[in-house]
């Protein structure tokens, strides 16, 4: 089975048409995949699934849940670094004067890096 690519393009996949998949059947398509790694399904020239090896679509979930997990560890420390300066002494203070200024917003939205 040829190698699978990073980020194939859907217009760089080869294409079979929906009158093939009958046409040929199940195994006639899965001989189309083995030899080319994935296939796109067409109707009517249009892209309608892309059929790939069980494994090829395990490496591509595995990839989507490694990148979903990074990007949700940087959040995780972005959070904790600004929850740190509630942690220091004058955070106290801070917050108080704050609530105790009246807010007037005009309509507009307050928001920002800190308080």
């Amino acid at each position: 089975m040829p190698a699978p690519h990073q980020a194939d393009a859907l217009e760089d996949l080869p294409r079979t048409p929906a009158s093939d998949v009958k046409k040929l059947g199940w195994r006639g398509v899965m001989k189309v995949v083995a030899r080319q790694g994935k296939v796109v399904v067409t109707n009517h020239n249009e892209p309608e699934a892309v059929i790939l090896p069980v494994a090829e679509y395990h490496r591509l979930m595995h990839g989507a849940n490694a990148r979903d997990e990074a990007a949700l560890d940087t959040l995780r420390r972005r959070f904790d670094e600004r929850l740190k300066s509630l942690d220091t002494p004058e955070a106290n203070d801070k917050l108080r004067a704050i609530l105790r200024k009246p807010l007037k917003l005009d309509g507009k939205v307050i928001a920002g890096e800190g308080f």
